[in-house]
């Protein structure tokens, strides 16, 4: 099985577009709690692209 991208979780919706669901936090905290409990639930992998912006990966 390929390596996909499951969801994004953003700070900024102006550099993300389509493709997996996106989830927009309001505040850093919000976003690493949200990208935690994404990738605990899709059995999946969170990678800090370090510009605002974790990807939930499942390899």
């Amino acid at each position: 099985m390929a390596d996909r991208i499951l969801a994004v979780v953003t700070l900024n919706m102006d550099i993300v577009a389509g493709g997996a669901p996106i989830f927009f936090a309001r505040n850093q905290e919000e976003q690493e709690k949200m990208a935690r409990y994404l990738a605990r639930t899709l059995d999946a992998m969170v990678h800090d692209l370090e510009n605002g912006v974790y990807v939930i990966v499942k390899h």
